[in-house]
């Protein structure tokens, strides 16, 4: 009897199943008709800062409504709308707030074309737009649900969900978040099901009861790029949200300690009542007179003040019945010296590798527990479940360590973070090596990845900054023209770099490294190399593009250059291999270093491991943008400060790295600067150190703080450079205004623009200082602190400027005002830095034909060095070569110190020694710095006439004209007096010290 019982049971439970999931009752869906069009409207910024942005749309003659971004992915943010095709047309404009700004203008869709996807590109200046059918067929689906109940009660609780009658079954809720509990969904599409379904039950398998009454899908539109679906369920409300915020739950949506008495907090209702506040430390309620509540003028936000000081080794709360409770994050109280006293440490972190031991140790001071997990070695499986679990012990100074015995190399490994009762899977911040796209740590023995006579490497000699000539590069552009002549296998990847020589197919035009030592450079700086985002490292056979500027791991190379990104040693030892490759061939290795900020913030390993702590906010507690991607790393916070000095010095040990080039240098306060610098000195007083003097968006830290151009003064004599937008823009114009004519363009008023950047950007008596737009006092303290250039990656090549501002000129006239931007760069004291393919007249064309500013992940077509251009334009590579040779050859044209160029460089005067505008030329003295050259004379004419220049002395010798640069003497001038011709550079010696030497250096 007792069995037959069970059978009847068991039936039942089947019959229900089978009713649940065959037959879905009342589906919210149901409503929709053949007449749905489903629209994804996707918004891609470059600075990727989408705060407060949002859509407006409406059909015709009806009123508007806004939706809010619910999806994002590496392409941008999203927003799916519903419409009605019998409408015909629907109009929207992607806005800023309550119409504070406008991306767009009024953009239309027609509805006839079906379920569509727009995507929005916003670039510098202006957007494009793109139209394609609606993908919704992912091979796997994630679909992360959250739910949340008002009586907290989870215990029971799981989801049945499917995708068609064969794949059913149920999920647990296995995290937490702010929000309630979240199950994680995870379907095989074979079938490209449209949708993905689920029931919220009780009872598991029993099916006790159901949260609503009704089966509910998502449409597989609301998924971004990589399947992902993230969706907000609660109890009782039968409406599927997409988006945390559209949904009505009360609750406490902020909660932050901002000082060492003081949380501030904020809710999403207004109206609250603050007697019901509920304060607890440690789960143990606060008395009342114990702290004093303020609410701001908003009504939705305040701040709770106490009256003793905020233990921050214990756990704060605020619990508001209606609201929920909330555990504080920590926030402004980070910059407090308490937490710098309690939490600074100033040991070895990540997975430290010996044969017999791995000992894992992280920075974690808010965690409330941690855990190791290894994953094995197979770094194909890169979604394979953990092998096992280590339990980390809390230290002082909020680190957490763990050891395992054997040898662990090769095994991958993430942390398991644990804070305010979620758990976090975080890559470790200093992890030496990782798996395919970054999203594991594997332990490493570094030995083992060094490339053959690595222990014999030795840095190219460089003996004074000023000596080096700076070439900047991306590892992929370099090499993956089909006219390369590099090896197949080679092209786009590290190997690709140090290929000698190569040459065209069937020419003697020399390509990569054979290119570079025939140029005459000997330092490279690499666009970013370290592990980024933005390319699929899974999908290397499909072209992908970015040029880098979203790093996820600092301590490790890119995958994507290497022959095979699984493995996690097969990156490094590559590019060791070609940093030593390249020293070989005397060239320097630079790394282009982007540690102000991270692809990802919210979700990034820094702050899945301490939230909140490696980035700077604003009033609001929203993540600063201070470098126009979305975040800003806090580097003046002691452990953020350490990553950054750790892992300069980690690319320096142990990849022989020669040099680095800090993007958006301002982001970075000055005292971490001076200290990195002074640790590379401990190592090699050679080492290059500069970057860009700006921040790329308002920034959270203190002007006076920031390395900024303008406070270049703080660092006295420290060998720390800067770019020089002065001699940048003073040659060729506006950077934000393509059409800006500027000194080599023949228009007045750069002259001292120029100059300025002639003697490093350093004090000198010949310049007016009220003429140079962007600064009006020197800001470099010695010539090797200024970076002088025309073009680099941002915005248009210089071939291609020149063509948009003078649309007219012939290429002939084009070719001549490149040479004098390049005259002016190779003859000026301080570091000369050209781009990738300047020398031969690089230009980066559009399908379309358009010229492209912003190639940051354009196709290959539009990147690649077009090795080609150098026969077209061997006059202009000729020219180039020359200038480097000259400069090379003359000390007089790098001086070391301020002081030589302020006693032997001295400009010639209008009115005096010239009588046009558009003119620049001076004198050096080059036996008074040790040159074999004694008086040099330069001079730039940009006018399209002829000048007449009276030179101090008579008789000289003219090494570069317009045709030709170099060492070599091309013709005489006796006397005097000189005619300069049209848009023309001149380079004279005397002729008794250019004959004495006979052009021996």
């Amino acid at each position: 009897m007792k069995k037959n019982k069970n059978f009847i049971a068991s039936m039942l439970v089947i019959l229900f199943m089978f009713t649940m999931i065959q037959i879905p009752i009342n589906k919210v869906q149901a409503s929709e008709t053949n007449d749905t069009v489903y629209l994804k409207i996707r918004y891609n910024r470059v600075d990727r800062d989408y705060n407060d942005w949002n859509v407006w749309y409406w059909e015709k003659d009806k009123e508007g409504k806004m939706a809010t971004f619910s999806g994002e992915d590496i392409d941008g943010k999203f927003t799916v709308i519903k419409a009605d095709k019998k409408m015909n047309q629907l109009f929207f404009i992607i806005r800023k707030g309550n119409w504070d700004e406008k991306a767009t203008g009024d953009e239309v869709i027609d509805l006839n074309n079906g379920d569509r996807e727009i995507i929005i590109n916003q670039e510098k200046k202006g957007v494009n737009r793109e139209d394609k059918e609606l993908n919704r067929h992912y091979n796997n689906i994630k679909l992360n649900l959250h739910y949340c109940r008002n009586d907290k009660n989870y215990d029971s609780w799981d989801v049945w969900s499917w995708c068609d009658d064969n794949d059913a079954k149920g999920y647990q809720f296995t995290k937490e978040d702010e929000y309630g509990k979240v199950a994680e969904i995870n379907k095989s599409n074979e079938n490209n099901k449209k949708e993905i379904s689920f029931i919220i039950r009780k009872g598991e398998d029993n099916w006790t009861s159901k949260d609503i009454d009704k089966d509910r899908s998502i449409d597989l539109a609301y998924a971004n790029n990589k399947g992902e679906i993230n969706a907000y369920i609660l109890d009782g409300d039968e409406k599927v949200y997409m988006n945390i915020d559209d949904q009505a739950r009360n609750r406490i949506t902020s909660l932050k300690i901002d000082s060492i008495n003081e949380i501030n907090f904020k809710l999403n209702v207004e109206n609250f009542n603050v007697e019901n506040f509920i304060l607890k430390e440690n789960g143990i309620v606060i008395s009342k007179d114990l702290y004093s509540i303020d609410l701001d003028k908003s009504g939705v936000k305040g701040s709770i003040k106490l009256k003793k000081n905020i233990d921050l080794k214990k756990i704060y709360s605020l619990e508001i019945p209606g609201y929920g409770m909330k555990n504080a994050d920590l926030r402004k109280v980070y910059e407090s010296k308490e937490f710098e006293n309690l939490y600074s440490y100033d040991g070895n972190l990540g997975a430290i590798y010996n044969n017999n031991e791995t000992n894992f140790i992280l920075w974690a001071p808010t965690a409330s527990d941690v855990k190791v997990a290894l994953y094995g070695k197979d770094g194909k499986s890169y979604c394979s479940p953990v092998e096992k679990t280590l339990d980390m012990i809390k230290g002082e100074n909020g680190i957490w360590t763990a050891k395992e015995n054997g040898d662990l190399d090769g095994v991958y490994y993430n942390y398991l973070v644990t804070i305010n009762g979620k758990e976090n899977e975080v890559t470790d911040p200093y992890a030496k090596a990782v798996g395919v796209n970054g999203n594991r740590g594997m332990v490493v023995n570094l030995e083992s990845t060094n490339p053959s006579g690595w222990e014999n490497d030795k840095r190219p000699e460089l003996k004074n900054p000023t000596d080096a000539t700076i070439y900047e590069m991306h590892i992929r552009d370099l090499s993956i023209d089909e006219n390369s002549g590099i090896n197949l296998e080679y092209r786009g990847k590290y190997k690709g770099v140090w290929q000698d020589g190569t040459t065209i197919p069937d020419g003697d035009i020399k390509t990569g490294v054979a290119h570079l030592k025939e140029l005459g450079v000997n330092t490279v700086q690499l666009m970013p190399s370290f592990d980024y985002t933005s390319v699929d490292e899974t999908k290397l056979n499909v072209p992908q593009f970015n040029w880098g500027y979203d790093p996820q791991n600092y301590n490790v190379p890119e995958g994507s250059y290497s022959s095979n990104p699984y493995d996690g040693k097969i990156r490094i030892k590559e590019f060791k291999e070609m940093v030593n490759e390249l020293h070989k061939q005397g060239i320097r290795v630079i790394m282009d270093v982007v540690y102000n900020h991270t692809d990802s913030s919210q979700n990034s390993m820094l702050n899945l491991a301490v939230p909140d702590y490696y980035y700077r906010q604003d009033a609001e507690g929203n993540f600063s943008n201070g470098s126009g991607c979305r975040s800003e790393v806090a580097s003046d916070r002691s452990m953020a400060r350490k990553l950054i000095i750790d892992s300069v010095k980690y690319w320096i040990e142990e990849y022989h790295i020669d040099g680095f080039r800090f993007d958006l240098m301002a982001n970075h306060d000055i005292e971490t600067m001076k200290q990195i610098r002074n640790e590379l000195d401990k190592i090699d007083k050679d080492i290059l150190m500069y970057g860009e003097g700006w921040a790329g968006g308002p920034c959270a830290l203190p002007e006076k703080k920031q390395s900024l151009k303008i406070n270049a003064s703080e660092f006295g004599k420290m060998q720390i450079g800067m770019f020089s937008d002065d001699i940048r823009d003073g040659l060729k114009g506006n950077v934000f205004n393509d059409i800006e004519p500027a000194f080599i363009n023949g228009q007045p008023g750069f002259e001292d623009w120029v100059k300025f950047g002639i003697v490093g950007s350093t004090k000198h008596d010949n310049i007016d200082y009220g003429r140079v737009n962007y600064s009006k006092k020197p800001w470099a303290n010695e010539p090797y602190q200024a970076i002088n250039y025309v073009s680099c990656h941002d915005d248009l090549t210089l071939w291609d400027r020149l063509q948009t501002v003078e649309p007219n000129k012939s290429d002939k006239e084009l070719q001549d005002m490149n040479k004098i931007a390049a005259a002016v760069v190779f003859t000026s004291q301080g570091i000369p830095f050209i781009q990738a393919g300047e020398e031969f007249a690089r230009t980066k064309v559009n399908e379309d034909g358009s010229l492209n500013k912003n190639s940051y992940t354009s196709s290959d077509e539009v990147n690649k060095l077009d090795w080609n251009r150098i026969e077209k334009y061997r006059n202009l590579y000729e020219y180039y070569k020359g200038l480097i040779e000259l400069r090379k050859s003359h000390k007089a044209f790098r001086m070391g110190k301020t002081e030589d160029i302020q006693q032997n460089l001295k400009f010639l005067e209008k009115g005096k020694d010239f009588n046009e505008d558009n003119v620049v030329a001076y004198t050096l003295d080059g036996k008074a710095v040790g040159d074999n050259w004694g008086n040099i004379a330069v001079i730039f004419n940009s006018n399209s006439k002829p000048v007449e220049i009276t030179l101090p002395d008579n008789n000289w010798t003219i090494v570069v004209n317009k045709d030709k640069a170099g060492v070599e003497g091309l013709s005489k001038v006796e006397g005097g007096k000189i005619s300069v011709p049209a848009n023309t550079s001149y380079v004279l010696v005397d002729t008794e010290s250019y004959e004495e030497n006979n052009n021996v250096k």
